[in-house]
């Protein structure tokens, strides 16, 4: 059976990529900075098959060669190690572009030498493809359509870094396969939405909590896509493993602006204090369509409803204050009633549980919004 590395082990796609990889029996390496973080990556440890088949070791994306010993003697590699949200201020290169760009090419090197590597699948994003001038009057947006650099950088529409950046990084990744003759699958995703799997929530699941909780203030001015993780994660194997797949792969349910997301979820769970105010600041709510036919005729299955995506993302969050309901509480004003009318709490009583508090926080100063 192959064997695979994925990088970015303590992310919301690669923990449920190595979760499922473990299942199917594979041996698995991941990687992250600090292996011995166990308050970020021991939830690994307790997946099915971990103690038998899963190695974590170190790298970082902006140290070449740091990728060498973690790819060297595998099958293939799952690229998904990426910057998502923090407080760029004025360090956008360093923080976010940087680390983008670096990092994905140092991983395209290392596997460039290590001869056993069959494919690599880099996560790209819909962010490489969706952010375009008169988006609105396309049917549909395919692989073949791309991102406009220029239009990211517009202020007008709070100038979209994340987008900038997975843009460029994904353009340099082919350049390099090309040039190298690796065998590269991209698989581009929308905003991936599913259950809590790490003890902290990521920075996707961070910006729902904070609109259905109304930590935000307000809501994004943004028309987005939105993908169960269950989805991505079989689009990844599936772009591995599929001698067929080739090229970018397009994996995208519904799209639908932040204030449709509300207003199903009030419906669905009326008892949270949901964002009523959408933000004053212009973002890109421009009605698309994304097109995920490709990899569907690949033999993906059919994807999964907005309902779903978001209900299994809510239970989550339910069931882990479950957990910790006599834990320090986000907010101490909820009433904790019965199963119908749970309070979304998300405890956080040490230091990894504060940071997730802490950055929650920069992202309601800063009003950033996660971009697919």
């Amino acid at each position: 059976m192959p064997e695979y590395c994925v990088t970015g082990g303590n992310g919301f796609i690669a923990a449920y990529l190595i979760k499922s990889l473990l299942e199917k029996g594979h041996i698995v390496r991941t990687t992250v900075r600090n292996p011995e973080n166990v308050e970020k990556v021991g939830y690994l440890w307790e997946l099915n098959g971990a103690k038998e088949r899963l190695r974590i070791m170190k790298a970082d994306l902006l140290n070449e060669g740091s990728f060498d010993e973690a790819v060297d003697g595998v099958d293939g590699v799952f690229h998904t190690a990426s910057p998502v949200l923090v407080a760029y201020d004025n360090n956008i290169m360093e923080n976010l572009i940087d680390p983008c760009i670096k990092g994905t090419l140092n991983v395209l090197n290392s596997c460039k030498k290590a001869s056993t590597v069959k494919r690599i699948v880099l996560t790209s994003s819909c962010s490489s493809i969706r952010y375009r001038y008169n988006v609105e009057k396309e049917s549909s947006l395919n692989e073949s359509h791309w991102s406009d650099l220029e239009y990211c950088k517009k202020p007008q529409c709070n100038q979209l870094w994340y987008a900038y950046a997975k843009t460029i990084a994904e353009q340099e990744a082919w350049e390099f396969a090309k040039e190298s003759g690796i065998d590269l699958v991209v698989v581009n995703p929308s905003f991936v939405v599913g259950p809590l799997l790490a003890p902290q929530p990521t920075s996707t699941l961070l910006l729902i909590l904070a609109v259905v909780k109304g930590l935000r203030g307000e809501y994004p001015n943004t028309t987005v896509g939105f993908v169960h993780i269950d989805d991505v994660v079989n689009a990844h194997i599936l772009a591995m493993e599929e001698s067929k797949a080739s090229g970018r792969l397009i994996c995208s349910g519904s799209v639908a602006h932040w204030s449709e997301i509300i207003e199903m979820l009030r419906a669905r769970y009326p008892f949270y204090p949901y964002e009523n105010k959408c933000i004053s600041q212009k973002g890109d709510d421009n009605p698309h369509a994304m097109d995920s036919s490709k990899i569907l005729k690949l033999g993906l299955p059919p994807l999964k409803s907005l309902d779903q995506m978001f209900d299994d993302c809510i239970t989550s969050f339910q069931e882990k204050d479950d957990k910790s309901k006599d834990e320090e509480s986000w907010t101490d004003d909820s009433p904790k009633t019965n199963q119908s009318n749970r309070c979304l709490s998300l405890s956080f009583s040490d230091q990894s549980h504060a940071s997730s508090k802490d950055r929650l926080c920069r992202l309601r100063r800063s009003g950033e919004t996660a971009q697919p």
